[in-house]
């Protein structure tokens, strides 16, 4: 169990560091960063010093060995244009990201368990089709594109709720949240549908198809002939066994609400990590855009290394063969 666990952290480890390798490669030719940080007036000799206080003479394998080095220790380096710690910058925005990517996740979970046990339980009827057209439409649209419709029925029509920021937070140390303010949650509304939409498609149509199956299974017909009710059969034994596999997907996909919440927090103007690496991109600046990166890489290792441990626990012979079950 040591030993897999271990080696699981060894591999993380290495992708972590073939991330920022291929991030800092990347964005390394994405353009000069010092255009974006002097006007069209500045001397070259200002600029040839300017760069050499950035570090950006030094070779490649300098450059990125620094990078690294300070990285671990949670240093990102100054931001080319906010002249700041990246590291600050981060940690002002992350509870804006973090809570809309809670809020969307929670969206995604109750209503996307809810349509799919519906839509299997009353397979067949008109409000299963109607589900199953919602589930397209959540599947096919573009995130943008479902942000926008949002904000002009909701906002521009209807004006029931905001189409841009955050709305009043609230300071806890040093999180701020929208959770305790009233224009705070009326903010978060849309954003988080928007971005919870295609999650959600997911997770119903993965609740059906388990819940189909799970009713085919012989131990519900065992249920029935014993005389169980059919609302304890239906959620006491059928979606209990159906949980399993969802709740696995949507760990894994918390990940990826957080990745791609960089379109959701652009359409809304949400102040969060994703917006400050659009901003980023604009501006070359290239601390930002290698630690957004190291970042979200992180996140999804660190999940991915946390599943990988429960099924060991669940079944131990993972740990003996490598992680395929014998």
């Amino acid at each position: 169990m040591l030993a897999f666990i271990l080696r699981r952290v060894g591999q993380s480890v290495a992708v972590l560091v073939t991330v920022g390798l291929i991030a800092f490669a990347i964005f390394r030719f994405a353009g000069d960063p010092v255009n974006q940080i002097v006007s069209q007036d500045t001397p070259y000799e200002q600029r040839v010093e300017i760069r050499r206080d950035l570090g950006l003479d030094d070779p490649f394998v300098v450059q990125f060995a620094r990078y690294m080095s300070r990285a671990v220790t949670g240093d990102f380096g100054i931001s080319y244009g906010f002249r700041q710690p990246v590291s600050d910058l981060l940690k002002e925005r992350m509870p804006a990201t973090l809570e809309l990517a809670f809020a969307a996740t929670v969206f995604a979970l109750t209503f996307g368990i809810l349509m799919g046990v519906v839509s299997a339980l009353r397979r067949g009827t008109a409000l299963a089709a109607l589900l199953q057209a919602v589930s397209l439409v959540g599947v096919s649209l573009p995130t943008f594109l479902i942000g926008i419709l949002l904000i002009f029925l909701f906002s521009v029509t209807l004006g029931w709720l905001p189409s841009f920021g955050r709305g009043d937070t609230v300071r806890l140390g040093w999180w701020s949240t929208g959770f305790l303010t009233a224009s705070g949650l009326r903010a978060l509304v849309l954003p988080a549908i928007t971005l919870g939409l295609f999650q959600m498609t997911l997770i119903m149509r993965l609740v059906r198809a388990e819940m189909l199956e799970v009713m085919r299974t012989d131990y519900i017909r065992f249920a029935r002939a014993r005389g169980i009710p059919t609302r304890a059969i239906h959620f006491s034994h059928a979606l209990k066994n159906t949980l399993v596999p969802v709740i696995t997907i949507a760990g894994l996909q918390l990940g990826a609400v957080i990745a791609f919440s960089i379109i959701t927090e652009t359409v809304f103007q949400w102040p969060g990590m994703g917006l400050l690496f659009v901003q980023a991109v604009q501006n070359v600046d290239i601390p930002i855009m290698a630690a957004y990166l190291m970042l979200v890489a992180a996140i999804f290792v660190l999940i991915n290394l946390a599943v990988d441990i429960l099924y060991t626990v669940v079944d131990p012979r993972l740990s003996l063969s490598g992680g395929q079950a014998t």
